[in-house]
């Protein structure tokens, strides 16, 4: 499989999107999620880890899971991280890590996944009984929030009203959405939600 994030993955971390949202999200997360020091989290579609980074001083350890190795080649090069969160570059939906989180995490990558039911079984498979998640994404837009030629992406955004019954459907209750950021570029808005539920 190419790695579409090859070319981007050198200069992601000072890109104004990507750093922006890390910056929102996270602390949204934060708010949203009440965490503890002996928790395990999984990042989906971690990148270089700009989410992780918000959340690896308050937990355990973290799995950070990417299918770009360039991306996780930068990840793991950061020294904050040395110890406390380990790279898998693997498809989790076909071949699944070998242990249960109390936490998922994932920040603008659900949209590069072609089966979302498959994705959120995935998800629970991957969760503790009372386990959470905390999923950031685009809303539902019109296509113009990629360029036309981009690779990857397999869905506008995400309905959220169609999006919590396919986590109802998947094995979660107590789902609840927010606005966790609106990205404005070329007198455009895209919000971008922020789910939480938890595995039953």
């Amino acid at each position: 499989m190419a790695d579409l994030f090859d070319k981007k993955a050198q200069d992601w971390d000072s890109m104004p999107i990507p750093t922006q949202l890390s910056k929102t999200i996270g602390p949204a997360i934060l708010k949203q999620i009440d965490i503890r020091d002996d928790m395990s989290v999984l990042d989906f579609g971690a990148g270089t880890g700009l989410l992780t980074a918000h959340i690896t001083p308050l937990v355990h350890d973290i799995a950070a899971v990417d299918i770009s190795q360039s991306m996780l080649d930068k990840l793991v090069a950061k020294p904050e991280f040395s110890g406390k969160v380990k790279a898998y570059c693997q498809d989790i939906l076909h071949r699944p890590l070998d242990r249960e989180f109390d936490l998922i995490v994932s920040a603008m990558a659900m949209h590069h996944v072609e089966d979302t039911v498959m994705m959120l079984e995935t998800f629970a498979n991957h969760l503790k009984i009372g386990g959470r998640i905390a999923l950031a994404d685009l809303d539902a837009e019109d296509g113009s929030f990629h360029p036309e030629e981009t690779e990857g992406v397999f869905h506008m955004g995400f309905d959220r009203q169609a999006f919590g019954m396919m986590l109802e459907e998947a094995g979660f209750v107590d789902i609840s959405f927010c606005t966790a950021y609106t990205v404005h570029k070329e007198d455009k808005s895209y919000p971008i939600f922020l789910v939480t539920a938890t595995k039953i």
